[in-house]
């Protein structure tokens, strides 16, 4: 996809949301327009601000709200784009409503096809996690089964042993026969997860995405 690129960075600088916004220096050297602008066009909410107000208060520094108001107005101009939309939506980020309402209706349509595009690949790899899990599971127990087996025929084994023995292989085997069912229905799921991403994938193309 054109956009997968973008949808990732766009994905790593919201992460920042989280962190301490500011540092001292950057406090005290802080253009505040570009910082509103920079918050804009990462799509964070206006409680941004009040994050610099904190990190900064510290430093003996007041933001210049009505610097910062312009910049984050103009990077939201930048942000509320249907093309950033989709890029937020494909990597599973989370709009915060703040495009204003002249950009918002196309700004969510794409950001829906984006979801919807990753949903349909995490339905996918989630059912590929659940066989693959299995499928150790299924090792692991084969595994466990043959050696005790061998333990099962070796002469030295006692009676009351082997009964033991015979009782765990009986619930290993049980538990066999349910691995391999829950693979086959979860590659039959699997399956149908990667016609309808198949589907869609060929839908947003010809869309242009």
């Amino acid at each position: 996809m054109k956009l997968r690129l973008a949808g990732t960075s766009l994905a790593a600088l919201l992460v920042l949301n989280g962190c301490a916004s500011m540092n001292a220096d950057e406090c005290l050297m802080s253009d505040w327009h570009t910082i509103g602008f920079e918050d804009g066009s990462r799509g964070y909410t206006e409680e941004r601000l009040g994050d610099h107000r904190k990190a900064c208060a510290r430093h003996g520094v007041s933001p210049d709200l009505r610097a910062y108001q312009a910049g984050r107005d103009e990077g939201l101009q930048t942000f509320c784009q249907p093309s950033r939309g989709f890029s937020l939506g494909e990597s599973g980020g989370r709009y915060n409503g703040v495009c204003a309402s002249d950009m918002e209706p196309r700004f969510l349509d794409a950001y829906n096809s984006g979801y919807h595009l990753y949903n349909l690949r995490s339905n996918v790899s989630s059912a590929t996690h659940r066989i693959d899990a299995r499928k150790r599971e299924l090792d692991e127990i084969k595994e466990t089964i043959r050696s005790k087996e061998a333990a099962l025929i070796d002469k030295e084994t006692a009676t009351e042993d082997r009964i033991l023995l015979l009782a765990d292989l009986k619930d290993l085997s049980e538990r066999t026969g349910q691995l391999e069912s829950e693979i086959y229905l979860l590659i039959d799921e699997r399956a149908r997860y990667s016609e309808q991403l198949d589907s869609y994938q060929a839908h947003l193309a010809d869309a242009g995405h």
